[in-house]
């Protein structure tokens, strides 16, 4: 029906129109999917939640005499980064403690901060102690060095999170007879409460479930700013089994995304603890479907009853990676409250926060209608269900 191009042509003149990831379900039902599928060129989704994979490079740039971190030591109001680039550039991951943590030794650890408390520290402006120690060289002598930095002295502040937007979850329960704590959150012992994290309808990749749009290059809301794409996500799964809608039944693909740190907000991405596993951050994310055809449609008009996932025991078969399935229940479902679970009715609580997705969907649909965001077309697709990509265990092999 229409291609990228075209649709950005409409932007830029202000005749393209945008709905989001809820919107055009009733808009499918209202005038049938031909109909939509004409009147619509671009579909917003949106989702934030907990997202372990993430992180963000620093170039803090040279000081006088010059110090090479790599080899050496660096951390962030105590949380240690990554150094081992080269002189002066540092990564530091989402999920990164300070040393000086108790973690769970005093469990359930408490982990009230960590990586994911830093970014978010940066991006919302505020000045962030760096101590760094090096070994010394002729180019490089300074061995020491102790200062503030702030983000807007950076040469780059990048976030780089390499596996984000996961493609359906597992629901996560306890069968044991204890509480017990997970990055699912706290799960109360026998069936006492069912965990999930998704916004179901309104996330990206539920609504584009064989990335027929969304590939390698593609343009998107990150963290309040502008990201891309930038490569399939770790654990991309996308062999997993699938409904005849093309939805997967279980966690599925994922993305890999970076953009420029400078240009979020901390509102989009919050430091998190998880009570008895560790210190993580929430990410905002929102992708933009062009509607191409009627095909394309279909898929961005799934609804959360159209979707299904697992309920997976969180005390032992999934520690033990044992695959294994105590039912299935769709998001509808899961956002009642309450599913039956081995005839046990269960509550149920959502890690990820849909009133936020919302936002994000309806603040990129606005972006988009006022001419501030356009379309790129994706330079490759992502590995999808007929390319024989899979996410592998560990092969452990015996060290002699």
């Amino acid at each position: 029906m229409r291609t990228i191009k075209e649709i950005n042509a409409k932007i830029k003149k202000g005749e393209a129109v945008i709905v989001t990831a809820e919107e055009i379900i009733d808009l499918v039902k209202n005038k049938g999917i031909k109909k939509a599928a004409e009147e619509v060129d671009v579909v917003t989704t949106g989702t934030f939640g907990p997202m372990c994979s993430s992180g963000a490079y620093f170039n803090i740039g040279h000081s006088k005499p010059r110090i090479k971190l790599g080899g050496g030591t660096c951390t962030l109001n105590d949380v240690p980064a990554y150094c081992g680039f080269a002189a002066v550039d540092v990564y530091l991951g989402a999920t990164a403690t300070p040393n000086d943590d108790p973690l769970n030794r005093v469990f359930p650890g408490e982990f009230r901060y960590g990586g994911g408390h830093v970014i978010q520290e940066i991006a919302a402006g505020r000045d962030v102690r760096l101590k760094a120690t090096a070994y010394g060289t002729d180019c490089y002598p300074r061995k020491n060095l102790e200062t503030y930095i702030n983000i807007k002295d950076l040469n780059e502040a990048v976030l780089f999170n390499i596996r984000n937007c996961y493609q359906n979850y597992n629901v996560a329960v306890n069968l044991s007879d204890k509480m017990i704590y997970t990055y699912m959150g706290a799960l109360k012992p026998k069936l006492g409460n069912a965990n999930y994290c998704s916004a179901g309808q309104l996330s990206p990749l539920l609504k584009d479930p064989l990335y027929k749009t969304i590939g390698i290059g593609t343009k998107i809301f990150l963290g309040g700013g502008i990201g891309y794409v930038a490569w399939q996500g770790t654990q991309h799964n996308p062999a997993v089994k699938r409904k005849d809608n093309g939805v997967p039944q279980a966690p599925a693909g994922t993305l890999a995304v970076i953009g420029d740190l400078k240009q979020m907000k901390a509102e989009w991405l919050v430091g998190t603890s998880m009570l008895g596993y560790g210190a993580t951050l929430s990410v905002g994310i929102g992708v933009p479907i062009p509607i191409l055809n009627e095909e394309i449609a279909q898929f961005a008009a799934i609804k959360d009853e159209e979707i299904f996932t697992q309920i997976v025991d969180y005390s032992s078969d999934y520690p033990n990676m044992v695959s294994a399935s105590l039912g299935e229940v769709n998001y509808t479902q899961l956002k009642s409250g309450k599913i039956t679970i081995r005839g046990k009715d269960v509550s149920t609580g959502n890690l990820s926060s849909y009133s936020k997705a919302r936002e994000i969907a309806e603040e990129l649909k606005s972006w988009i209608k006022k001419g501030d965001f356009t379309l790129s077309e994706p330079v490759a697709p992502l590995p999808g269900k007929e390319s024989g990509y899979a996410f592998k265990p560990l092969k452990e092999r015996p060290i002699k």
